[in-house]
């Protein structure tokens, strides 16, 4: 498909949606599954792209590891493969192969990861070239700048002759997902320690124990359903597959959202949504969860809702640059992004007496969360959006579950 018009519903939506399983929750199972020896019983695999990439280069014995466009995908592997001493090229995408990797790269090469860049230093594609351990158990290492570093590195910690402790520098960005790499590995039998006041993660030597897991549903996906909610005039959606205590950091959008009008209240089978007056303001910290910032970037934009942001830094070495994506694209639905403090803070507000004289037609810049985040404002007028087969990196079903409550069409 080139592009897709989405059109506003017709009636009322009442819906049950069952979401797709977390890429996150199962990227991180099929890595700790590979260290088990592939003895884990793992359901509810995700059919996210980069899921589906993942288990395939672990089940493949081709010298050439291709992620495409996946970063916990090359992030995750280049751990695994290094500290297991099998020899790969690591490579991806254009603009994978923009997408730095030097901190974990540094990292492995003190614990005894022979690595070599093949082009621009501190970028894939990598050439890995086996294993011999240092010795070395510590490691220091920036946290402000991707918590797939840190996660890479503490999946594959517990199979080192003396484990490993880290510490982390800086401030700490997404933290929900290490603690949910922590607790993943908790499942497995993996005891740690991490000290959250001195940033300090220590991981023993140990060996995973093999346990079914069961992959929880996607709360990133579950945002554009919260949107979609939010955005239409009378609404109704449960969301089957999510739990209320989560791993997933994404699961703030809870919160979030409430102040966008959406009530959620938790059932046996999920989390039923429901409209309720929105606050006329809303400032974020989205350091913990940066995936859901487009996402409440486009429903403040549609819904009048002024909205102050920080914690956004990371999205700018995405798939995309996602900040100035939204910069772009916003524009087209009447609003701005500004930077109110250089790298820090940020706001959405409308642009006064702003009147479109045509559909908006939305880029994706090859970013599925682009596609997914923008195509909820369709509940309120008719949107273009380009490129949408990009979804399939996260959530392959979107388009076919935003049918369910409203149509849209090839153009």
């Amino acid at each position: 498909m080139k592009s897709i018009l989405v059109h506003p519903p017709q009636k009322s939506i009442r819906a049950e949606i069952r979401l797709a399983a977390s890429k996150s929750e199962c990227n991180r199972a099929l890595i700790i599954n590979a260290l088990t020896g592939f003895e884990c019983e793992l359901t509810n695999i995700s059919e996210a792209r980069d899921s589906q990439t993942m288990l395939r280069l672990l089940n493949s014995n081709d010298p050439i590891a291709d992620v495409i466009d996946a970063g916990t995908t090359m992030r995750f592997l280049t751990a695994y493969f290094a500290v297991t001493g099998q020899s790969k090229i690591m490579t991806g995408t254009p603009r994978m192969c923009e997408r730095p990797i030097g901190i974990l790269v540094d990292a492995l090469r003190i614990l005894g990861a022979d690595i070599e860049y093949q082009k621009e230093t501190g970028y894939p594609p990598l050439k890995l070239n086996g294993f011999t351990y240092s010795g070395q158990n510590e490691i220091n290492m920036r946290g402000d700048v991707s918590s797939q570093y840190i996660s890479a590195l503490l999946l594959i910690a517990p199979g080192l002759p003396s484990g490993l402790k880290i510490q982390l520098e800086g401030e700490v960005g997404s933290k929900p997902y290490i603690e949910m790499t922590l607790n993943q590995m908790a499942h497995f039998g993996i005891n740690y320690h991490a000290d959250w006041h001195t940033n300090t993660i220590i991981i023993p030597p140990f060996k995973y124990q093999p346990h079914p897991y069961a992959i929880e549903s996607d709360w990133s996906g579950a945002s554009y359903w919260y949107s979609i909610v939010a955005l239409a005039d009378d609404a109704e959606v449960e969301l089957l597959g999510l739990k209320k205590d989560s791993l997933q950091g994404d699961s703030a959008i809870v919160d979030i959202m409430r102040h966008l009008g959406v009530e959620s209240v938790f059932t046996e089978r999920g989390v039923l949504l429901t409209k309720i007056p929105p606050a006329a303001s809303i400032g974020w910290d989205f350091t913990a969860c940066p995936d859901l910032a487009q996402t409440v970037a486009v429903c403040c934009a549609v819904k009048g809702i002024t909205l102050s942001l920080t914690g956004i830094e990371s999205l700018k070495i995405k798939e995309t640059d996602r900040v100035f994506a939204l910069q772009q694209e916003l524009q087209k639905l009447g609003a701005t992004l500004k930077e109110i403090e250089k790298d820090h803070l940020y706001e959405v507000a409308r642009i006064p007496g702003f009147e479109s004289a045509e559909t908006p037609s939305i880029h994706t810049y090859d970013d599925h969360r682009m596609a997914m985040a923008f195509a909820p404002a369709g509940m309120v007028s008719p949107i273009i959006i380009e490129e949408p087969g990009v979804v399939v990196k996260s959530y392959p079903g979107y388009w076919k579950d935003l049918a369910v409550v409203t149509t849209w069409e090839e153009v």
